[in-house]
């Protein structure tokens, strides 16, 4: 066998890998949905929300400095809106509703709704989520 039959062959065999070996993991992803989808406000926070807010929600996560805005401390939610928890606005911006949401510049805090949504095990988790995670966000508040 030539060079060029051999290099077309390995070619071949590396992009075939590349394809075939990704779709056969997710296919046997033993990851329990649970995990994958969580349903509790904590988890749901450490899954979809720390990279850019931090674990303790003050706005230091990793991704945050790749920003072009200040990533919002979550645990003062309250304290900038006089004591009270705007618990509904809070729900509509994670939702995605809320369309006078400029401090995220061009939308850089993805809209989790539709994600939240998603059908699995023929049900629709996503007010689940949303109530979960705002309802947590909410016990992180400062007194």
């Amino acid at each position: 066998m030539g060079q060029r039959p051999r290099l077309l062959s390995l070619s071949i065999s590396l992009m075939l890998s590349l394809v075939v070996l990704p779709a056969e993991a997710q296919k046997h992803d033993q990851t329990p949905p649970s995990v994958r989808n969580p349903l509790e406000g904590v988890d749901i926070f450490r899954h979809y929300c720390a990279t850019c807010h931090g674990v303790d929600a003050r706005g230091h996560g990793p991704t945050s400095v790749a920003l072009k805005h200040e990533v919002p401390d979550l645990t003062r939610i309250s304290q900038r809106n006089g004591g009270e928890f705007p618990y509904k606005h809070v729900k509509q911006v994670i939702e995605g509703e809320d369309t006078e949401l400029l401090s995220h510049g061009t939308r850089e805090m993805p809209i989790w709704g539709p994600i939240f949504h998603e059908v699995e095990w023929d049900q629709d988790f996503g007010d689940v989520r949303l109530e979960a995670i705002t309802k947590y966000i909410q016990s992180l508040q400062q007194k």
